[in-house]
């Protein structure tokens, strides 16, 4: 008898033709077709289709071969125009699987974008590096710096800068870079996580530079242009700070909420007058570089008014006399007034103006005067130290009343690092070429680039603004901030030719437009995090009106814009967005070095001109200036972006970007699992990997929830946890059940706290399905060493009298709380019985449990000295339990357990009967039907117009079983000696172990909240292994919560550290 079968479909109008092999047969189809069969002709191109009308939809049979793609798979040939144009994204690389379906449907033809490298790099990047800074604070950083440290500080931001656009240079030509900007770079690079962190953190920079830019045009107009328009007015001197602050929030309120206003009406004549104010700018640098070159030939008149050393503010008198004579008479000038309580010759005067000599100096002595020397070094101090020149004078004991004299003081305190922290934001911008991409002929060309000369042109800028500041002009004019000795002009401004006023202007509408650019592209880049979905709460402002303007993130940028106003001042403001910014470069670099390590298969960046060593200097060099600048608000930053990290992890939504954090998770993991693989883990290092088995319902839905919530106890959180699930059938048909099951899985497993691993198996039968789960589940090192599954309660009830087999076959566990965790130790199969309550109460829920050990004595064992034994045992185990040695004595075998054996064995006998007898029924129907085919070949031919009819011969384990059933004792033992059968004496052993010690179990745990206990081996042969489940049940017979649990016999606990 042949013991390989095949299962035979009827062909429907086909030849079939049978070939002889070794020991199977294989069924082989002609091609031939009858005529008038409903089939199509050959030379359709839909072969395999019988509507005639579809055929005329391809024509042609050239690419026959691939027909059945055409529907998903469009040909290159009409695809290529769309592709080049990025109109249309193939499935699967659209902006990374998440557009939204109402995106889609109004998606519209990308107008061909026109802007080359000059218009759409290079000066957006100009306008948005060149600014607020550069007009109002760099004389000042060269005066309190000195050349050589503010060289230093502008050579260390620019080559910051330098280094971070090299590498997002590489990130923005590895393919298309839509709205977002950095943003977008970073999160599809460094992952969801990342990037939600890091983008919000680039907004809200975004959002304070925009307050930067407003507090700097209303400085502007308060001080230079409008002095008289303060609201606030100081009567003494020392109240003037208060009162600026104050002025500078009322004034940058509206300023504010005008801008607002502005951006919300129409954006289109916020870009329009882009090009106007970097004309201002343009024009403002080329007025210093003018002035520098005058300052040659006819330095500008400037005098300053020396008191002594002292810098006086030149605002309330004209000449820098303390006396003048007029009319052949001796009076007083209006400086007198100021240090004397008279303008009598004979009254108090303040006592070092009545020591010292006033002098006037040139503010501007020029290029050639040899000013740089003496501003070469710098000058740092206290707040309302005095600006003082480097020359003699009189001191005097009492400086009380400085305070309240018109002196030039510093109005905070200055060291280098605050400077560093102010310089930093007028280098930041350089994401304005990437920010356009779409907008641009060649990006992958355009942005290197336009970014590394825009970069270049204003790191020349600045470094030449430092030397011809230093070297033009003097030094207590630099140091004066807001050019108090120069009669309240702006410093700069006195070095600029034809006018001071083209310097004040153009700073003024430079900044106006700077603040704009801001409040415009702020809201936008909140708008792709909102719509990206991985901020549960900014969902809100995701959306916008309807041309999709992101009115409600405008309404957000402009409220924390409003607090960097109400901080009033630029200098507080600055190192605030300096964090963000450089947390945004940091994180630019860390991508761009990541991505190169790692020689991810996508990483094929146009722009080769990078390392990752660059990346990683460049990296570093982000972090230094994080915490030279401030190191509160680098903590402080650091602390937003861990806490908006985390949130997403937990609560955000899952992304898959295919970012550099996952390919560096796969690289460790695979490094990792090769080192495991080397050798197996120490006992020390041994914990529960864990296979869980889960039955599911008819729903597809997890039967025993609870197991999981168990296992998360078992491990405390750590090592593997697998969760599988068998599905009786074919893959093939049950592909769509498996991954609906393995989604219910996960999410019971999200549900029940459980981190893991789901896996689902589809096999004809339940009990291969779960030994290929054990065999296959896991990876090199990282395999389970434990299996967990529930009791098969209802094993009795079941249709499948070997339906136990499933559950000792793949040796098990079972259980849940809190009280006394007692451990029934009778056999020493390597430790688990130990370690298990130990990991469990590493958890919250069993932490409050005591440990109870019990093991058992015979009849010849010292019970005491077990007992010691044990305790010192459990001593050198650091482990806390209290111990206890029951006592089982030998005993008669009861009448009860003699009778419940032999009620098990008859049950047993009764199963197999009826097992056979359905067997012997299957296979006389079987034959039956095998003859009426072979004596009927014309209805055999007949049968082939119903090709759904499939019939089914004898597997290979039927016939095994029908040739092995005459060898099995008892097989064909008639119903009526079953009830006079005795039972075996081997049973009735086990049965009254399994009495004996269920008593004493019971005796001492049947309170325990759970109760652990050795399983016994199933039989190693065949014969009995069928009482096996009856022994178990007898055992745990009034017992609620049970963990039964079989080592390995491998040590899993040792005694040494």
């Amino acid at each position: 008898m042949p013991t390989n079968f095949t299962v035979v479909r009827v062909g429907d109008g086909r030849k079939s033709s049978w070939e002889d092999g070794d020991d199977s047969n294989v069924l082989r189809e002609e091609d031939e077709t009858t005529p008038g069969d409903g089939n199509p002709k050959e030379n359709s191109p839909f072969i395999n289709n019988i509507d005639n009308e579809k055929g005329s939809l391809y024509d042609g049979t050239n690419m026959a071969l691939f027909e059945e793609e055409m529907d998903s798979n469009p040909m290159v040939s009409s695809l290529l125009s769309k592709l080049a144009n990025y109109t249309n994204l193939t499935q699967g690389v659209r902006e990374h699987e998440e557009a939204d379906e109402e995106e889609g449907a109004r998606k519209k033809t990308v107008k061909s974008p026109q802007m080359g490298t000059f218009m759409g790099v290079y000066l957006p990047c100009m306008q948005n590096i060149l600014g607020v800074i550069l007009f109002l604070r760099m004389t000042w950083i060269v005066g309190t710096a000195g050349i050589l440290e503010a060289f230093s500080i502008v050579a260390m931001c620019c080559c910051c800068t330098m280094l971070t656009a090299i590498s997002m240079s590489a990130i923005a030509t590895n393919g298309v870079v839509p709205a977002g900007g950095s943003y977008y770079m970073i999160s599809r690079s460094l992952g969801p996580e990342f990037g939600g962190a890091v983008g919000l953190c680039f907004y809200l920079g975004t959002t304070f530079a925009g307050s930067m830019y407003i507090l700097g045009t209303i400085e502007i107009l308060l001080t230079y242009i409008a002095p008289n328009a303060a609201i606030f007015k100081a009567a003494e001197k020392e109240h003037e700070a208060a009162a600026m602050l104050n002025n500078m929030r009322v004034y940058g309120t509206c300023c504010l909420a005008l801008m607002a206003i502005v951006v919300f009406v129409g954006v289109k004549y916020v870009n329009k007058l882009a090009l106007v104010f970097l004309a201002c700018v343009i024009l403002s640098i080329l007025a210093i570089y003018a002035g520098v070159v005058k300052t040659i030939f006819e330095p500008p008149e400037f005098p300053v008014c020396l008191l002594g050393n002292r810098t006086l503010q030149n605002h309330n008198f004209d000449k820098c006399l303390k006396t003048e004579i007029v009319n052949n008479m001796t009076v007083t000038t209006e400086l007198w007034d100021l240090f004397c309580d008279s303008p009598h010759l004979n009254a108090t005067c303040n006592e070092y103006f009545t020591s010292n000599n006033v002098t006037v100096i040139q503010g501007i002595p020029g290029l050639t005067s040899g000013a740089i020397s003496e501003n070469m070094w710098s000058s740092y101090g206290p707040s309302e130290m005095l600006v003082e020149k480097k020359m003699e004078s009189l001191e005097v004991s009492d400086t009380s009343e400085d305070m309240y004299l018109p002196y030039v003081v510093n109005d905070i305190a200055t060291f280098f690092t605050l400077l560093v922290g102010i310089y930093f934001p007028s280098v930041t911008g350089i994401m304005a070429g990437s920010n356009r991409s779409g907008d641009l002929k060649d990006a992958q060309r355009s942005i290197p680039i336009g970014t590394i000369l825009a970069i270049a042109t204003t790191t020349t800028i600045y470094l030449s603004c430092v030397v011809m500041f230093g070297a033009c002009i003097e030094g207590v004019v630099l140091r004066d901030k807001f050019g108090d000795s120069v009669k309240g002009n702006l410093v700069i401004g006195t070095l600029s030719w034809p006018s001071p006023w083209v310097i004040v202007i153009g700073s003024f509408f430079s900044c106006c437009g700077a603040g704009l650019q801001s409040l415009t592209g702020a809201p936008r880049l909140l708008q792709a995090i909102a719509r990206d979905g991985i901020v549960p709460f900014l969902e809100v402002f995701g959306h916008g009106k309807a041309n999709g303007e992101p009115t409600w993130a405008l309404l957000l940028t402009a409220g924390i814009c409003e607090t960097g106003i109400l901080i009033a001042s630029l200098d507080d403001v600055a190192p605030i967005l300096s964090m963000f910014f450089l947390m945004c470069y940091l994180f630019v670099n860390l991508a761009c070095a990541l991505q190169t390590l790692l020689r991810t298969p996508n990483w094929r960046p146009r722009f080769k001109y990078y390392h990752w060593a660059l990346s990683f200097l460049g990296m570093s060099l982000c972090l230094a200036l994080m915490f030279i600048s401030s190191w509160n608000y680098a903590l402080v930053a650091m602390v937003i972006a861990t806490c908006i990290y985390k949130y997403i992890e937990y609560r955000g939504a899952e992304k898959e970007w295919g970012d550099g954090i996952r390919g560096l998770s796969l690289n460790a993991a695979r490094y990792a699992l090769i080192r495991l693989e080397e050798s197996p883990p120490h006992t020390k290092n041994w914990r529960p990997q864990v296979l869980v088995l889960l039955k599911l319902d008819s729903e597809l839905q997890v039967k025993h929830p609870r197991l999981l919530s168990f296992t998360t106890q078992l491990k405390a959180g750590r090592g593997l946890t697998i969760v599988g699930s068998v599905l009786e059938g074919t893959y093939l048909i049950k592909e769509t059940e498996a991954k609906q099951a393995e989604q219910n899985i996960k999410k019971t497993m999200s549900t029940e706290k459980t981190k893991g691993f789901c896996h689902v198996v589809v096999s004809s039968n339940l009990r291969d399905g779960v030994s290929h789960l054990i065999q296959s589940a896991g990876l090199g090192g990282m395999k389970h060493n434990t299996v967990l599954m529930a009791w098969p309660s209802s094993w009795k009830q079941t249709n499948d009298p070997l339906s136990w087999k499933n559950f000792y076959r793949n040796m098990l566990f079972g259980s849940e709380s809190e009280g006394t965790i007692d451990v029934w130790w009778v056999v020493h199969d390597g430790g688990m019985l130990m370690l298990l309550p130990f990991l469990l109460r590493q958890h919250k829920v069993w932490r409050k449990c005591k440990m109870r050990i019990f093991t058992v004595a015979q009849l010849d064992d010292n019970s005491i000295q077990m007992k010691k034994d044990l305790q010192m045992f459990l001593y050198h185990l650091r482990l806390d339990a209290e111990v206890e040695v029951v006592e089982m004595h030998s005993s008669d075998i009861s009448a009860f357990t003699y009778e419940k054996t032999l009620v098990m064995e008859q049950r047993s006998q009764m199963l197999k009967q009826m097992q056979l007898s359905r067997t012997e029924r299957e296979r006389e129907e079987q034959l039956s039907h095998d003859k009426d085919i072979v004596s009927h070949p014309a209805v055999n031919h007949s049968t082939d117009a119903t090709p759904e009819r499939v019939h089914m011969t004898w597997t290979k384990e039927k016939f095994i079983s029908e040739r092995t059933r005459n060898r099995e004792p008892n097989a064909n033992m008639p119903v009526r000696d079953i009830f006079n059968m005795k039972p075996n004496q081997s049973n009735v052993r086990r049965m009254h172990t399994a009495v004996k010690l269920n008593e004493v179990v019971v005796n001492k745990s049947q309170g325990a909240q759970l109760v652990l206990l050795n399983m016994p081996g199933p039989p190693k042969s065949c014969g009995g292994d069928e009482n096996y489940m009856e022994f178990l049940e007898v055992l745990l017979e009034g017992l609620n919560r049970v963990l039964l649990v079989r080592g390995g016999g491998r040590e899993v606990i040792t005694i040494y550290s």
